[in-house]
């Protein structure tokens, strides 16, 4: 299964936070699962820190990578396709960046691994 992390999810996996569920984990860990992160995440990551509202160890250019590595995730570009499917979306979930997540989700048929209700509600594969 290819499996897009959410960004949450994504920090609560390198800081092996107990807000990540058994489930999840489970998926994360599992050899026969590949799995990214967005480049969508790595901009709210790099948009939060910038506005001091997410700290971090290192400056995001250094700490997102050298963490995507260490935990074997590979990077995920957001393709044109994937944002044309923006306007398909229900208006349910007003977070710009999650609304992106969704739509790779789709064009590119991932399991979006997220603890998110909202985005729960759209026709995405979704795991928790």
């Amino acid at each position: 299964m290819n499996v897009l992390l959410d960004t949450c999810t994504f920090l609560w996996i390198i800081s092996d936070s107990p807000e990540l569920s058994l489930p999840a984990r489970e998926v994360f860990q599992s050899p026969a699962n590949d799995v990214y992160l967005s480049s969508v995440s790595t901009w709210e990551i790099a948009v939060k820190h910038s506005l001091g509202r997410l700290p971090l160890p290192q400056v995001p250019q250094i700490f997102v990578p050298e963490q995507r590595k260490c935990h074997g995730v590979a990077s995920l570009l957001l393709s044109e396709e994937a944002t044309l499917n923006l306007p398909k979306l229900p208006d349910w979930h007003r977070d710009p960046f999650d609304r992106m997540l969704i739509c790779q989700a789709l064009s590119g048929n991932f399991t979006l691994l997220t603890p998110d209700a909202e985005i729960h509600r759209y026709p995405v594969n979704c795991c928790w």
